[in-house]
């Protein structure tokens, strides 16, 4: 086959072979780590109440707030160290969220719960809004809910409230003075101790005193829609600094919301220490894949662990002979062979045997020109002591009947 025809037979040639496979390992690659950071790359503003929503009912404007206010904020959506408890963790959980899930955060300081207010749907016109909300129905969260285990309240209209200090670290002359909220709803548990109420009494914050978990009532009074006013904004700052322990930051725990991220095995691979191991296999693949792509000729097949046929009883004859020390022995066996066929391929009289045969070849070979005589080269055969001797002596006869019988080597 000529090398026009063999290029006209190959379906891609060798560059486009390796650019497939090189843009296929990328692509794979890529899928790979876009799969294991899936959950960072997903955006969480979908308009629910939660620390990452800019919609109305969000807290994204108070995350903000703290920031210009120069205070430490964090949006966490992986698991606390069990041992933190400096600072306030927030956490906005939704009308399905139990009083058990709460209760399972692993935070040693402070806890602010806010209780759910709005059904709100996303717009679909405005990435990040919500459409027009509407007041959460008492009766429809489960029993297990946080919001079915105590007392639900609500005025009626938008109104004007004034919060009073009841209890530590409230005082009973602290005033916040806050700015229209529609339908302000207050909640009372058992066994939670007021800390804010309303001009009516009513419970607006509550503490556990079992453990540091503060329930407050109605979120308007610290999400965006609330902190249009100023008044609100700064009842807000002011509420969250007296509930802080320490310096810690203002954290905002998001895992109620479904938007935690936990840790897998898959985006282990690509964090560091472990990054160093990963890279390192990579390495070693493409290593293979670049031994098995440039290797010289085909891939030697295995043989058999015991031979069969003739060619396996000669190696194992000449094995024994070979262990057994035989070898120099066997020269002059090799010579009468030599003789033996030299005979055969020149024709000589069947009649002739012995040094009669000999003498004839060692004329003729010396009309032909040999270099060595038969009779010279039988008696060095038969004499030698060793293996190397054996193997020149050998040599010596295989290239006197190459002259004898004008044969190709």
């Amino acid at each position: 086959m000529s090398a026009a025809d063999d290029a006209e037979a190959r379906v891609f040639s060798p560059a486009a072979a390796l650019m497939l496979v090189v843009v296929g390992v990328f692509a794979f690659a890529a899928l790979v780590v876009l799969f294991a950071y899936a959950p960072d790359l997903r955006s969480a503003d979908n308009g629910d109440a939660h620390a990452l929503s800019k919609s109305a009912v969000g807290y994204a404007g108070m995350v903000e707030a703290l920031k210009l206010a120069g205070e430490p904020v964090l949006v966490n959506r992986a698991p606390l160290p069990p041992r933190a408890g400096a600072g306030l963790l927030v956490v906005t959980p939704t009308m399905m969220t139990t009083e058990a899930a709460v209760r399972a955060l692993r935070f040693g300081g402070p806890v602010l719960v806010v209780l759910p207010k709005w059904l709100a749907a996303p717009d679909p016109l405005h990435r990040g809004w919500v459409a027009k909300a509407a007041l959460i129905d008492p009766r429809w969260p489960p029993k297990t809910a946080l919001m079915a285990t105590g007392t639900l309240a609500r005025r009626r209209g938008p109104s004007r409230p004034v919060l009073h200090g009841v209890s530590s670290p409230f005082r009973p002359g602290d005033v916040f003075a806050e700015g229209p909220v529609q339908s302000l709803q207050s909640f009372t548990i058992a066994g939670f101790r007021p800390m804010l109420a309303d001009e009516t009494g009513a419970t607006i914050l509550s503490m556990d005193p079992s453990r540091q978990i503060y329930l407050l009532s109605d979120p308007d009074l610290i999400n965006t829609q609330g902190l249009k006013n100023l008044d609100t904004l700064g009842s807000a700052l002011a509420i969250l600094r007296l509930l802080k322990a320490g310096d810690g930051p203002v954290i905002f725990d998001v895992r109620l919301n479904g938007l935690g991220k936990e840790r897998s095995l898959l985006r282990l691979l690509f964090d560091p220490p472990f990054l160093g191991a990963t890279l390192c296999l990579a390495v070693a693949a493409a290593l293979a894949g670049f031994q098995a792509a440039c290797r010289f000729g085909p891939p030697r097949r295995t043989g058999r662990a015991f031979a069969l046929g003739k060619a396996a009883l000669v190696d194992n004859s000449a094995a024994l002979i070979r262990l057994a020390g035989r070898e120099p022995r066997m020269g002059g066996r090799y010579a009468q062979m030599t003789r033996d066929f030299a005979a055969r391929a020149v024709g000589a009289p069947r009649e002739l045997t012995g040094e009669a045969l000999g003498a004839f070849l060692d004329r003729l070979s010396a009309g032909r020109g040999a270099r060595d005589t038969l009779g010279r080269l039988t008696a060095l055969a038969e004499t030698v002591t060793d293996r190397a001797g054996l193997i020149a002596a050998a040599r010596r006869l295989f290239r006197w009947r190459l002259e004898m019988t004008r044969e190709r080597q």
